[in-house]
């Protein structure tokens, strides 16, 4: 089965991307990536920029709706997502524990909805 996980990061921890200062955490997330490519378990997944430059589109009564920002504000902010292809939530779990970022921040770990996404992507 195929999860997703989403990745809330804090703040500092994304801007530790581009700086020297987060050497050590960019080097766990290294660390991290080349363990599911060799467990065979990595399917897809990007890190997403600062929370700050997101744009938040709704559609109400017909109009488009525009808001600067992400959905939320909140302490952690969406950082990225991983799509993984695991036997099962446990393994998931124990995937989403290892993550850099599950110390500092939150994953949130999803099953993908295959049907779904076969009725609407492939009908």
């Amino acid at each position: 089965m195929k999860y997703v996980m989403l990745v809330y990061e804090t703040p500092a921890n994304v801007e530790a991307r581009n700086h020297t200062a987060g050497e050590p955490y960019v080097a766990a997330w290294k660390s991290y990536h080349k363990a599911l490519i060799e467990a065979g378990v990595y399917v897809d997944g990007a890190p997403l920029r600062e929370a700050g430059i997101a744009t938040t589109v709704r559609l109400r009564n017909g109009k488009r709706q525009v808001q600067d920002g992400p959905i939320a504000e909140a302490k952690e902010q969406l950082g990225g997502f991983m799509i993984l292809e695991l036997p099962s939530l446990d393994a998931a779990l124990d995937w989403a524990a290892r993550c850099p970022a599950a110390a500092t921040g939150a994953l949130e770990v999803r099953p993908i909805d295959v049907a779904y996404l076969e009725y609407v992507v492939k009908p």
